[in-house]
């Protein structure tokens, strides 16, 4: 029972790091619109419509604020400020040093930190904390009680199929040519599937002890 229950929160803290994600993805293209006026896809590490950085921030603030909602909305506020920043560092940091590429730079704003984050991006982490407490954590918890394994499988396989069938299939199928073409923007692309297949199948894995 502990087992399943333990498996249980890991599916879960992977869709919200999914859900997380892609709405740090649709949040980037409604800021660049109201910036510039046209809508600009902005590419993260994983391929598609995702920005790792939110998601993670996502599952941190999950882990870390279901034990405090009887803590101030002021020290919600301040923690979920640091822990942003600490997260936009850190993501920053390893995208540079072990992909060689670098999302965002924020040199030109004052109070930045080697250009990975910054006061005032700190200061939407926080934000988004204090509203991540009031409605998604309340709603997660109520979700939480309606979810069975079932229904988290069928969302799973239905996310796998949709969206990533035919990405796999072309991936594994023309392996070798792409790894003939490493400066090429296929290439790029097929390491990010890669470390999506890779974070789906630890899932799928976790998920057969859950069903068991």
């Amino acid at each position: 029972m502990k087992k399943n229950k333990i498996i249980k929160e890991f599916i879960i803290i992977f869709w919200i790091f999914i859900i997380g994600s892609i709405s740090g993805y649709l949040f980037e293209m409604l800021v660049v619109f109201f910036q510039k006026g046209f809508f600009e896809t902005r590419k993260g590490l994983i391929y598609g419509p995702f920005i790792p950085v939110y998601g993670i921030g996502a599952v941190i603030y999950y882990m870390i604020l279901k034990n405090m909602q009887n803590k101030g909305y002021l020290k919600i506020f301040l923690i979920t400020m640091i822990l942003g920043g600490i997260t936009e560092y850190v993501c920053s940091y390893i995208q540079e040093k072990v992909f060689g590429t670098i999302s965002w730079d924020y040199s030109y704003l004052i109070f930045n930190i080697n250009g990975r984050t910054s006061l005032l991006h700190c200061t939407y982490w926080g934000i988004a904390g204090v509203l991540f407490m009031k409605y998604i954590i309340p709603f997660i918890e109520n979700l939480k009680l309606k979810l069975n394994k079932n229904s988290l499988r069928i969302f799973k396989y239905y996310f796998l199929v949709r969206k990533y069938g035919k990405r796999f299939v072309y991936m594994f199928c023309n392996r070798r040519k792409i790894h003939k073409m490493e400066n090429s923007d296929l290439f790029k692309d097929s390491k990010k599937i890669e470390i999506l297949v890779l974070f789906l199948w630890v899932i799928g894995k976790m998920e057969l002890y859950y069903i068991s």
